[in-house]
């Protein structure tokens, strides 16, 4: 049986880690790489960065702090953020990120994906999802959760799996930072549509919710930011709480 992973999400602006709630009202949470060095420490399976701002801005996702955490973390890092091109993601790999994630580049040219899985592998290419649920439909959003679209989470999920990408990152936008748990229905649908991995993201709150998103979502991984960065839900008791409802873990 594969077991599940817990992946520290660290969101970044300027160069520092932050959290918000909702997608806005972002607070500091520190050094990244100092962060993702403590989380690999701590058990973590998996990182993912998320330069939050890099698409608003126009701008790539900064190869210098990739460089830092290749160097100080053994388990395998997800970076994403402003990405576009063959030739960023390049350089990204170069600088020893093992996987990219692209969101609303996809949406606007979904031939990136195919692009990317051809060049890199599937196993590269993450597509990351941040959705919304609005009179009962999942409404894709794009730019950091700031602009609308009309497009089916479901729907979008399936094109992007037959396109090539590798692993879903589903944030729900309803349940960010709010900690009343993820968004179990939405990921349960998303895992009976797709055949790829389904990361959860969005609504961590506490070690309950972990179990919930395993065994009700059916998800195979399950990101959070605040509740790791500020201490909340340590990982390795986490991993442990896990194990006792017999979920496998990598302990």
């Amino acid at each position: 049986m594969l077991t599940k992973r817990i992946i520290p999400c660290l969101d970044i602006k300027n160069g520092r880690t932050v959290k918000g709630v909702n997608f806005i009202d972002l607070r500091d949470a520190g050094n990244p790489v100092e962060l993702a060095k403590q989380y690999a420490n701590m058990g973590a399976d998996e990182l993912v960065f998320l330069d939050i701002s890099a698409t608003l801005e126009g701008r790539a996702t900064t190869l210098e702090m990739v460089l830092h955490v290749a160097e100080q973390v053994n388990i395998p890092f997800t970076v994403g953020g402003g990405i576009s091109s063959i030739e960023h993601v390049d350089a990204l790999l170069q600088c020893g990120a093992d996987k990219i994630s692209i969101n609303s580049s996809a949406v606007k040219r979904p031939e990136l994906v195919n692009e990317l899985a051809e060049k890199f592998g599937s196993q590269c290419v993450v597509v990351a999802i941040d959705a919304k649920e609005v009179n009962g439909q999942w409404k894709v959003h794009l730019a950091g959760g700031s602009i609308p679209t009309d497009i089916d989470l479901f729907e979008w999920a399936k094109e992007v799996e037959q396109r090539g990408a590798g692993e879903i990152l589903f944030t729900s936008m309803n349940h960010d930072g709010t900690k009343n748990g993820f968004a179990n229905k939405a990921l349960a649908k998303l895992s009976e549509t797709l055949n790829i991995p389904i990361i959860a993201s969005g609504g961590a709150g506490t070690m309950q919710h972990f179990v919930d998103t395993f065994k009700d979502g059916k998800a195979d991984a399950a990101l959070a930011a605040s509740v790791f960065h500020f201490g909340e839900i340590p990982i390795p008791e986490l991993k442990k709480e896990l194990k006792k409802h017999h979920i496998e873990v990598r302990l």
